[in-house]
């Protein structure tokens, strides 16, 4: 794709990082204008779960309730589920319009809009191929989150096997990368074995830096534990550093992807990876409004000083920055899986409620 003209000066941060690194920018969210605005930044892709979908509903529902009275004369026999669902699926392929120009543009890496499975079937591979392939058929630009649990690594293989690009959700581990990794490598390699093309996927692995972080600031309030201020802000960055130059020494063929923004070096620290970043619209403003040097650090290690103290005060940082620290049997059990599931489903029945609403109004309030 050609660069803009626009001089250097005058490129925001986000800008001069994916026109002078190979640093893709993707916005966490669905939002047709917060991605407009980060595709006018340089982002290549975006995202939508149903936590996302909850908060883009409420925000527009005065345009969005006239659709879902729609869908509810038109499937009269529609649980609230098949419905919040549905607006799911209308909310991803609103936003994939958006990108098709870039997914042509950069041949399937890039320009994809990543919808997520329903996290309530994180314990059922089935269910989880069964609902990518419906979600990779919704525009052609679709690329389909899957969770890394013990059901989602077979999960991801099948999907890869089928063509769809997967990209790996509730992953905060060098552990669950390896397994997402040599996952997608199988059925790469299953598909090359029966000629059929890969030339045109793009699967990601997301590594939720920030989840991470607020674990190890749980425990340190549960535990009473001491360390030095700041030090548990580097530990998503440090994990992701460390896969970062795993994958490059085994060639695996997916990317990374950082998510779960919680400081600015969830971006700046990863800047000249041939990897995603995907902070979401608040933090994209905040980025391109700081005067934070666009320079590549992704290879510049994190203090051995504060890796030590992680290392030594947390076994579930020990657990997350170590090659052998979790078995994909233990990856459902780990407890920023277990948090970042339950938030997950429980926007699920958010955006039940939010349907509710609409089908069955509280006759209490009207």
């Amino acid at each position: 794709m050609a660069l803009p003209s626009t001089p250097v000066s005058q490129r925001s941060p986000l800008q001069l990082m994916t026109q002078s690194t190979p640093t893709r920018l993707w916005n966490d969210s669905a939002s047709v204008d917060e991605l407009t605005y980060s595709i006018e930044h340089g982002a290549v892709g975006a995202t939508c779960n149903p936590v996302i979908a909850v908060t883009i509903l409420k925000k527009e529902m005065a345009s969005w309730r006239p659709r879902i009275e729609s869908l509810l004369r038109e499937r009269p026999a529609a649980t609230e589920d098949q419905i919040g669902w549905r607006l799911v699926e209308e909310l991803s392929v609103r936003a994939a319009a958006l990108l098709k120009p870039i997914f042509a543009a950069h041949r399937g890496k890039n320009g994809r809009l990543s919808i997520q499975t329903d996290p309530r079937f994180y314990r059922d591979t089935a269910a989880i191929v069964e609902q990518a392939g419906a979600f990779d058929k919704l525009a052609t630009n679709m690329i389909v989150k899957i969770p890394v649990t013990r059901a989602g690594i077979p999960a991801i293989e099948e999907a890869t096997y089928r063509g769809i690009s997967i990209n790996a959700t509730v992953s905060f581990t060098l552990p669950q990368s390896i397994a997402v990794a040599e996952a997608v490598e199988r059925g790469l390699r299953r598909r090359e074995a029966e000629g059929k093309d890969i030339s045109s996927m793009g699967p990601v692995c997301t590594i939720m830096v920030g989840r991470l972080d607020d674990w190890l600031k749980v425990l340190i309030e549960k535990n009473g534990i001491s360390v030095d201020p700041g030090y548990t802000e580097w530990a998503g960055v440090a994990v992701f550093k460390k896969t970062y130059k795993l994958f490059r020494e085994r060639g695996y063929r997916i990317r990374l992807l950082s998510a779960a923004f919680r400081n600015h070096m969830h971006w700046s620290e990863l800047i000249g990876a041939d990897a995603v970043v995907s902070p979401p619209y608040a933090w994209q403003k905040r980025f391109n409004a700081s005067e934070i040097e666009v320079r590549p650090r992704i290879d510049d290690p994190v203090d051995p000083k504060v890796v030590d103290q992680l290392l030594t005060h947390f076994p579930d940082f020990r657990r997350a920055y170590s090659e052998g620290g979790l078995s994909v049997d233990e990856f459902d059990h780990f407890p920023p899986t277990v948090r970042t599931l339950r938030q997950f489903i429980a926007a699920c029945s958010d955006l039940d409620a939010l349907v509710r609403d609409v089908m069955l109004p509280n006759p209490d309030t009207a």
